[in-house]
């Protein structure tokens, strides 16, 4: 891969960007994310170039020692970085997934060409291997602040001890090397809560500024809604077990329709309330959030800030959610959706079955919802966030 050979622009210009993007094996939310950022950015006139890397570039025959080397210090990258910075010439690095082959290198060559870099905390990596502050079912802060031994003890990393040790020499190797502290301008947090737990986790707090994600879409249509809705990876992490289970308690008036695929779909196949239709592309999503009555969102983890939410709220979609975290100030319970206690599946069922015996209290909080995006989720707010934390990052 090569970068083109561009003039420098005039002084004027909006900034140049550089993003850095290790896309996922399975395309998910941060994928998403990092495509939306970089059509805001082209919108509004920023020369962009993406340096992606992604699991599939894994060469046949590749040892675990070699990628465990790559995962933690990627020679690749330095080189290639280096020379994309010299070629392209951006006025920022924006880095969103380094993990396996882009590694945190990355910092470190920008660092030497004099390139500031921005860096999104889409999850919990820094703090905890697995990402997730999630093991065994249940919330687990063992790592934060501390040297990740135990993930690899509990193989909390793809249920593998070698993976995980991978990751967590990643994690530590590079605070020992101070790059979280030194090679980083500014981090991005999607909300408070998030920015609390990685100023708990060691990551300097003035450097921390908070955008969170956004979607670009109209008003919904005026249209009758009806019947509920999950939209998600099928994985334990996002409380399929919980969503199961009060299924199975709840009144034969409560019906949902469940939108994805992953490993805990059979806890849902079989029952006479649940409509499992697999995956959709968005607009065929967007179009079942527009007729439905509210978004059940039963994760067990620090749900970061989830896409799905921001798309619920844009479509007039109120949501159910867990109370957890993040989750306890994006969604006002009984104003833009109900809030119960997460992982308890009888709480939940009381709430499905409410909003299902509460059509219009449930429109209403729609509507409520909907003006909750406007104000503050829009690609017009989120861009000016963005060149905001850019201006910061370039003044360091």
């Amino acid at each position: 891969m090569s970068a083109p050979l561009e003039p420098r622009p005039a002084a004027d210009a909006p900034p140049r960007v550089l993003l850095v993007h290790n896309a996922y094996q399975y395309r998910g939310g941060e994928d998403a994310v990092v495509d939306a950022e970089e059509a805001l950015l082209r919108q509004h006139g920023h020369a962009v170039l993406r340096y992606q890397r992604s699991n599939d570039d894994i060469a046949a025959g590749t040892s675990r020692l070699q990628l465990a080397k790559d995962t933690v210090w990627s020679a690749r990258t330095t080189q290639d970085i280096a020379r994309w910075v010299s070629d392209f010439r951006p006025d920022i690095v924006h880095v969103h997934n380094t993990l396996p082959l882009v590694s945190p290198s990355v910092y470190w060559a920008a660092h030497r060409a004099g390139v500031p870099v921005v860096q999104t905390l889409h999850n919990f990596r820094l703090l905890c291997p697995q990402a997730m502050l999630l093991r065994e079912g249940r919330i687990c802060e063992d790592c934060v602040g501390h040297v990740p031994w135990r993930a690899v003890v509990h193989r909390c990393y793809r249920d593998s001890a070698s993976q995980s040790a991978a990751v967590a020499a990643t994690v530590q190797v590079h605070r020992w090397a101070g790059t979280w502290q030194q090679k980083v301008t500014r981090y991005i947090a999607l909300n408070e809560f998030c920015k609390a737990k990685f100023i708990e986790g060691g990551l300097p707090a003035e450097r921390i500024s908070i955008k969170p994600n956004f979607v670009d879409l109209p008003a919904p249509p005026v249209q009758p809604r009806d019947g509920l809705l999950f939209v998600g990876r099928l994985s334990q992490e996002k409380g399929l077990d919980v969503l199961a289970r009060a299924l199975r308690q709840t009144g034969t008036a409560v019906r949902i329709r469940v939108v994805g695929s992953g490993p805990d779909r059979e806890l849902l196949q079989g029952l006479p309330n649940a409509d499992v239709v697999g995956p959709l592309d968005a607009q065929a999503v967007y179009a079942q959030m527009a007729r439905a009555s509210a978004l059940v969102l039963p994760s067990i983890w620090y749900e970061n800030f989830p896409r799905t939410l921001v798309e619920a709220f844009a479509c007039g979609l109120p949501v159910i959610a867990s109370r957890l975290g993040a989750l306890t100030t994006l969604v006002r319970d009984g104003q833009t959706g109900l809030l119960f206690e997460a992982g308890d599946a009888a709480d939940l069922q009381r709430k499905l079955e409410w909003a299902t015996a509460h059509p219009a209290e449930m429109q209403a909080m729609g509507a409520a919802a909907r003006a909750q995006y406007e104000s503050a989720w829009t690609p017009g707010a989120n861009y000016k966030a963005l060149l905001a934390i850019y201006d910061q990052a370039m003044q360091r």
